[in-house]
């Protein structure tokens, strides 16, 4: 019954702050066509269907299905009938000027909203994620291993741009508009080297460029699949690895390489279980044929993210969610050197999952969503495409340089095209959302720990325990993709 309680309370979040600005861009339109004497004839958060409405004063409010936008049916501002349907025609024309504030006060409406949130963000606090760029493993002959990277080492900037966080190293690879970055790292001795680094790609439902490099991962197995060779090795719910084939492990791409060598051979592996001091299990990784890998058969935590509370300013909340856009946008438009696709972008169903995640994890972190999700709304809107804000602004534009309406046919044509155009785009980055949905699972369920300012409580080190390392045959293994939350072995 707990479990149904929060659903609800999860879905009831969701809904009111996704709906909160759709809502606020529509009233926008609304209260401005209102001011400026144009005719409104309905006020729609959703497209599609009705799920309930009502009339008055001759204006059809309502909700509807699928909850991708909304919009405020104004026959004056000629759009696409694929969308809002037929329009009445015996109306007379509106000044541009009219045209083009109505159209402005959606977006502008988000930023406003965007501020006001970002306002309360700076009295409440905002958690930020404890996960310094301090690096937990270097595979041993990769060419970052060559050029002296090594475990512990921090990386300090990304592309000439700082970093104190694996978020923000991951967030500036990914938007890079090259494969080879500048990446500066302070060494243990205190000296800082920057280094031409290669990216990869990861496989997996997110397609993502990475570095070669990752953090630290607390590995601790949540689940230990039945027969799996690490319940014969009477591994358990909750043990943590803390050494493996007599190496300390610090990362699941270092354990994943290590399996794949001890595939078929007695190892000995320790794990810290409860108060207890460190256990030494033996283990005999499975081979997985068609794989040609060792496998544990556990599936892995990585531990709780940690979140420490800031107070940032308003003003660096949209500045910071700006030079996000600007980078994603770059990355879009330059897609060839980038790697990023329109596949990356989060439709509908993206976006409220992640926003279900958010609200799952602290309801400050979903507000600051909120923050960025106005922001991008507004940008998008602004752009000058036929039926978004920014065409209705651009026709309006050029309609009034021409003195005289533009050919009504045409207008209505293109609007109609560009509107099939963006249902289908919708649909399109829709399916790659549904693909997407077993990560979203797992963030999910991810365990998280708010600490209330200041330094957040150190968590223990994982003991440095030695066992002779086993003399294990090398070989070049396949390389894994970059960790979920919580991958499986």
């Amino acid at each position: 019954m707990s479990e149904i309680l929060i659903f609800l309370k999860i879905g009831l979040g969701v809904m009111l702050l996704f709906g909160a600005a759709i809502f606020v861009h529509e009233f926008g339109h609304y209260w401005v066509a209102r001011r400026m004497g144009l005719k409104v004839e309905a006020f729609s958060i959703g497209f599609g269907p009705k799920v309930f409405g009502w009339v008055s004063e001759g204006i059809e409010y309502s909700v509807r299905w699928i909850p991708a936008g909304g919009f405020v049916k104004l026959p004056q501002l000629i759009t696409s009938t694929a969308i809002e349907g037929e329009a009445s025609k015996d109306v007379p024309p509106a000044p541009p000027l009219s045209k083009i504030l109505v159209a402005v006060a959606g977006p502008m409406m988000n930023v406003v909203f965007a501020f006001a949130i970002a306002t309360l963000i700076y009295y409440v606090g905002l958690p930020v994620q404890v996960n310094p760029s301090i690096i937990g493993y270097v595979e041993p002959g990769s060419p970052e291993a060559k050029l002296g990277v090594q475990d512990g080492d921090l990386i300090v900037a990304v592309n000439g741009k700082p970093v104190r966080s694996w978020e923000e190293v991951n967030e500036i690879t990914v938007t890079a508009l090259t494969n080879v970055l500048p990446v500066a790292i302070k060494h243990e001795d205190g000296k800082t080297t920057t280094y031409q680094l290669q990216t990869e790609v990861t496989s997996g439902p997110i397609e993502v460029k990475t570095l070669n490099l990752g953090p630290r991962d607390l590995l601790i197995a949540k689940e230990v699949k039945a027969g799996s060779a690490a319940e014969k090795a009477r591994m358990q719910v909750g043990d943590q690895i803390l050494n493996f084939a007599g190496l300390r492990i610090s990362a699941f791409s270092q354990l994943t390489n290590l399996l794949q060598k001890c595939a078929g051979q007695p190892t000995p592996m320790i794990v810290k279980r409860g108060d207890q001091p460190p256990i030494t299990l033996m283990v005999t990784p499975a081979t997985e044929v068609t794989a040609e890998k060792g496998r544990l058969g556990v599936l892995f935590g990585l531990g709780k993210d940690v979140y420490v509370l800031e107070h940032p300013t308003p003003w660096a909340q949209i500045a910071d969610d700006l030079e996000q856009e600007k980078d994603m946008i770059s990355a879009l438009v330059h897609s060839h050197s980038s790697g990023v696709k329109a596949s990356d972008i989060s439709g509908p169903v993206g976006i409220i999952s992640i926003l279900a995640v958010k609200v799952n994890t602290d309801y400050r972190l979903a507000l600051s969503f909120l923050v960025f999700l106005n922001i991008g709304l507004a940008i998008v809107n602004l752009l000058p495409v036929p039926v978004l804000d920014g065409g209705h602004i651009m026709m309006s534009v050029l309609e009034s340089i021409r003195r005289k309406p533009l050919d009504v046919r045409l207008v209505e044509y293109t609007t109609t095209v560009f509107a099939i155009l963006l249902i289908s785009f919708m649909l399109y980055v829709t399916f790659f959302d549904f693909k997407r949905l077993p990560l979203i699972r797992v963030l999910f369920n991810q365990e998280t720990q708010i600490e209330p300012g200041g330094k957040p409580a150190a968590a223990p080190p994982s003991p440095d325990v030695g066992a002779p390392p086993l003399n294990i045959q090398t070989g070049q293994g396949e390389k894994p993709a970059a960790p979920p939350s919580n991958p499986g072995q």
